[in-house]
């Protein structure tokens, strides 16, 4: 009897274990861009393209004066992000794809510093980030007031255990109707932890996933619009955030 308990435990254990390996797989391949196209990745008339081991950057060949950097989400491939911030390169802005530890931001916020890309007094920094990402490009411009002209919070509750309530900077969030990871009741409930003049901006028809170019996300809801059509929203949003007075 002992022997056959001892055997059922260990057929139990073997289960789970297999179980956990296989989705830590499944969320590998999820978060693994998805229909980035090559040429994003290269230089053409209007901007240049490169890659180092900390970033992707894309640099605009006309005189500019706003830098963005940006944080993508947990676990997901840094590349997935390359359409939105190739789309904004073309807006002349330099924009730095960072690439985190691991591919966590908790691990990596520090970079902009670390990198020294916050040097430059002529320029106008923005931060911006895409959930995880975004709550850590929150965290940064609250350990670090001054560096930062403007932040831009995409699909995201964050922040949630710190308070922005302070800052002097222009924020701007983004967030879908339809995403299932950072609902909209959440987001409209942390409001209170950021400035009141702070703008929030909802998406109809985007969900949580679509923000990048990867696969489905775990407990996110289904989009009621293209991705394509989710990038271009996301563009608009930022780009009237960044012309506008605010």
């Amino acid at each position: 009897m002992p022997t056959t308990k001892w055997t059922i435990k260990r057929v139990l254990k073997t289960v789970w274990i297999i179980a956990g390996l296989l989705f830590t797989c499944w969320l590998f391949y999820s978060y693994q861009a998805k229909n980035v196209d090559p040429a994003l990745l290269a230089g053409n008339k209007t901007l240049t393209a490169e890659q180092t081991d900390d970033y992707y950057l894309f640099t605009p060949l006309q005189p500019f004066t706003d830098v963005l950097i940006f944080y993508p989400g947990a676990m997901v491939e840094t590349k997935a992000y390359v359409p939105l911030c190739n789309k904004l390169a073309t807006k002349n802005i330099q924009v730095y794809l960072i690439k985190m530890p691991w591919r966590l931001a908790s691990k990596g916020y520090n970079k902009p510093k670390e990198l020294n890309l916050l040097t430059d007094s002529s320029k106008k920094y923005i931060l911006a980030g895409h959930s995880q990402g975004a709550k850590m490009a929150a965290q940064f411009v609250y350990e670090n007031p001054g560096l930062i002209d403007r932040l831009v919070l995409i699909g995201t509750t964050h922040p949630r255990d710190i308070s922005l309530t302070e800052a002097t900077i222009p924020i701007l969030k983004i967030y879908g109707s339809n995403d299932g990871v950072a609902d909209e009741k959440t987001i409209i409930a942390n409001k209170s932890k950021l400035p009141s003049n702070t703008i929030l901006v909802k998406i109809d028809g985007a969900n949580h996933s679509q923000f990048g170019y990867y696969g489905f996300q775990l407990g996110d809801d289904k989009a009621g619009i293209s991705r394509e059509q989710q990038l271009q929203l996301t563009v608009n949003s930022i780009m009237d955030f960044l012309n506008s007075g605010h």
